[in-house]
């Protein structure tokens, strides 16, 4: 059944929609549901991390073996109306959780799963293996269960999405932090984005903490930035978020953005989109040759597939200080020629290695503000 949630994009009202994680924590409940008990499923309800309840028709596919028909709501992708499926199998102790036919496994390290684990992120993970545990406590059974994960087709849909570049072979990948798919256009967001630096600047702010998602927002607490300051999400839009600040009347922004996005502002790059620019490895792979790298160690950068696995291969050489010195030059070099009379910096992150450094005017700004009483 259709989720019933909506958001304003273009002065139109879009359909929200399941993220493939949604999708395979609620096909694992049906599955573990049938194995414990008995009970043919009809449909699923689970809460997602978004705080939004979800309910989805299931489909019966064998014994304790159930699919849900993925729904990207009106913001449709290659993953679009894929059965994505669960089958559910007792199992010594705990929750294990792995990918069957269709779902991508890692080939490649720096992703969020190690190499040789099925594609089926963090996020996912921990949805599933709460709704199998629920269903276990619900049977009042103490067994563990095996939950496999699979996708009719997925080998094909993944040629259509990033996958293969990523080093993710065989399938797709079962993804999503929020649970939910919310359809917004490029001007949507932006819009949004200027709203919020408007609403708080006509509060009297006039500093601002700027974050792409869910990865930065999670790791501002480590940096001890005072709490009065401002934070907004502005997705991939880095350039015209510094216009909006500035124009608001803002007279400084920090950046706290995950490494994968920022290594793009090295470019110049200031929508970090993948389908606009992903020259992540090329600007790891150039400024590692000024650095002296050798032609191995400069063409294992130009594979790799994240920003992480250019940081092992850059540690291997030790060149990571040098290439992430002069990265960060060029950061604060693109972010000063567009925000003009605003000052702005930036500090950065990957999940795998915590904080990697900051520019020099965001070194500056972050040290000011810790200062403060």
């Amino acid at each position: 059944m259709a989720l019933e949630e909506y958001v304003l994009a273009d002065g139109k009202r879009l359909r929200c929609g399941y993220t493939t994680g949604t999708c395979a924590a609620m096909a694992a409940a049906a599955a573990c549901r049938e194995l414990l008990t008995g009970e043919t499923v009809a449909e699923c309800s689970l809460d997602t991390p978004a705080g939004i309840r979800v309910t989805a028709e299931t489909a019966r596919l064998g014994f304790a073996f159930y699919a849900v028909r993925k729904d990207g709501g009106d913001d449709c992708d290659a993953t679009h109306g894929a059965l994505i499926c669960a089958r559910a199998e007792k199992a010594p102790a705990g929750v294990e959780i792995d990918g069957g036919e269709g779902v991508g496994r890692v080939t490649k390290p720096g992703l969020d799963q190690p190499v040789g684990a099925a594609a089926i992120n963090t996020v996912p993970r921990r949805m599933i293996a709460r709704a199998a545990e629920d269903e276990r406590r619900r049977a009042g059974c103490a067994d563990g269960l095996k939950i496999t994960i699979s996708v009719p087709g997925g080998g094909e849909i993944a040629q259509k999405t990033f996958n293969p570049r990523l080093g993710i072979e065989g399938g797709i990948s079962i993804l999503g932090t929020s649970g939910i798919v919310r359809p917004m256009s490029a001007q949507a967001l932006v819009d949004t984005i200027a709203v919020e630096l408007r609403a708080h600047a006509a509060r009297g702010a006039r500093e601002v903490i700027l974050i792409p998602g869910n990865y930065g927002a999670e790791f501002l607490p480590q940096m001890g930035l005072p709490e009065r300051i401002p934070r907004v999400t502005i997705s991939n839009f880095f350039g015209d978020s510094l216009d909006l600040a500035a124009d608001a009347g803002y007279e400084t922004a920090l950046i706290v953005a995950h490494l994968g996005k920022l290594v793009k502002l090295a470019g110049g790059v200031m929508n970090t989109h993948s389908r606009t620019a992903d020259c992540r490895a090329e600007i790891f792979t150039a400024h590692a040759a000024l650095a002296g790298a050798d032609q191995k160690t400069l063409r294992a950068l130009m594979e790799s597939p994240t920003s992480d696995a250019c940081l092992a291969i850059l540690d291997g050489a030790g060149l990571r200080e040098a290439v992430m010195g002069t990265i960060l030059q060029k950061v604060q070099a693109h972010l000063a020629a567009r925000a003009g009379r605003l000052r702005a910096g930036a500090a950065t992150f990957s999940r795998e290695y915590g904080l990697l450094g900051a520019t020099d005017e965001g070194q500056k700004i972050w040290n000011e503000w810790r200062l403060r009483p």
